[in-house]
């Protein structure tokens, strides 16, 4: 796919996703997983890294992966109609993609880094195709649908966590319960943990412990993916396929609309998401807390927020198009798919005991440093790079696997 059948408004906004996403997979990198959901884990609670915490928790922490998701619905509807325009199955095309997509996701996982997207990506992908043909009414529909069961779900999880918790306190409680609490509170990512130390002790081992050890976790990472990730991704695809039917992820719509829509959109989700990391810093980063609020309280605010930086950002393209960085942007974008698992291979070396061994010996605002440094590295090497080919390595994998042939990678 050539330059000029692209539309320039998926790429760069593809391009500020993947470039944020990096902001909050860099704890899960740098630091035990934990630290990813509870600064008190891991990372420092100090007021650098408390405040870089809640700067990442209000503007940014799953509104990026929302943006992503949102793209990801939007660019599976072109790819089917481009296969139909070329007389191809388009259902086909689309169920071989996400096949792929599953097996460089599952090696992703197992070989790298166990925070992949890819595999999730590839199970929603493959749910959606049930809602291709959806009016927009009906994909807004259906998106709120499946954002009211991932939030009921959380709910009851908090919810059950916060309960068990309180009768495990009182006095004279059983001690099978206080053993099932505390067993509950590490997996919300309580501090101090054995499960802490088991991080530290596997990711600054060897490359054939890592893998042994992701091996063991891909079942269960599965599991929850289908369980728990599938509702929320699946309505941010939805949402994308209406934003794409609609024009409004193209930039079709007037600059003032989109000025209009974020600024409504950060007016209503932000002051709710200052307001829950006020609370959990008050509250020391209680575990429950903090695990309420980054998983179920902030979630219809991130959804608004999501159509907010979607707007901002298609308003920014929409009036500086020809600005340099904007195609900057774009190219890191037309080469997310390279960027995001370069990205991973790249951070792994760093962190991981195979390489660099700097896993755990940072904290949450030095983490920073590495992110802005490979912003530089995708700005730099993506545009560069398709002026002379048509995709980005990984995307060239992808496309020729998925068409069961090499694709022509030069261009001429």
């Amino acid at each position: 796919m050539t330059q000029t059948d692209r539309h320039l408004s998926l790429d760069a906004i593809r391009g500020f996703a993947v470039m944020g996403i990096l902001l909050l997979n860099i704890i899960g990198f740098s630091m035990p997983d934990a630290g990813y959901v509870n600064p008190a884990a891991w990372g420092g609670t100090d007021p650098v890294n408390a405040g870089v915490w809640a700067i990442n928790f209000t503007l940014f922490d799953g509104k990026m992966r929302g943006l992503f998701s949102v793209l990801f619905g939007a660019s599976m509807l072109l790819v089917m109609q481009r296969a139909e325009a070329a007389g191809q199955n388009a259902r086909s095309v689309h169920l071989n993609r996400m096949a792929w997509l599953f097996v460089i996701g599952a090696a992703h996982f197992i070989l790298l880094w166990w925070g992949d997207i890819l595999v999730p990506y590839a199970i929603c992908g493959t749910l959606a195709l049930f809602f291709v043909d959806k009016d927009v009414k009906q994909l807004l529909r259906w998106a709120a649908i499946f954002y009211l069961l991932y939030f009921l779900l959380t709910l009851v999880m908090v919810g059950g966590g916060w309960w068990q918790a309180i009768q495990a306190a009182e006095p004279g409680a059983n001690p099978a319960m206080v053993r099932g609490t505390q067993e509950m509170l590490a997996s919300f990512g309580k501090p101090g943990t054995k499960d802490i130390a088991e991080s530290l002790d596997v990711y600054r081992s060897g490359w054939l412990t890592i893998v042994q050890h992701h091996l063991a976790l891909f079942p269960d990472s599965l599991v929850s993916t289908l369980f728990f990730f599938t509702l929320d991704t699946l309505g941010m695809m939805l949402l994308g396929m209406a934003m794409l039917k609609s024009g409004f992820i193209l930039g079709l719509w007037a600059p003032a609309i989109y000025a209009k829509i974020a600024t409504r959109a950060f007016l209503i989700g932000l002051p709710p998401m200052i307001a829950l990391a006020v609370w959990v810093i008050m509250s020391g980063f209680d575990t429950v807390i903090t695990f309420g609020a980054f998983f179920s309280f902030s979630f219809p605010f991130r959804i608004v927020l999501t159509v907010g930086w979607a707007a901002a950002l298609l308003l920014l393209i929409v009036k500086h198009r020809e600005n340099p960085m904007i195609t900057r942007v774009a190219a890191a974008g037309r080469a997310a798919f390279s960027n995001y698992l370069g990205t991973s291979l790249a951070m792994t070396f760093v962190f991981y005991g195979w390489g660099l061994g700097l896993f755990g010996q940072i904290d949450r605002a030095t983490a920073m440093l590495f992110v802005f440094a490979a912003w530089g590295i995708m700005l730099a090497w993506s545009r560069p790079w398709l002026q002379r080919h048509r995709f980005g390595p990984a995307e060239w994998l992808w496309r020729s696997l998925a068409r069961r042939k090499l694709q022509p990678m030069r261009l001429r």
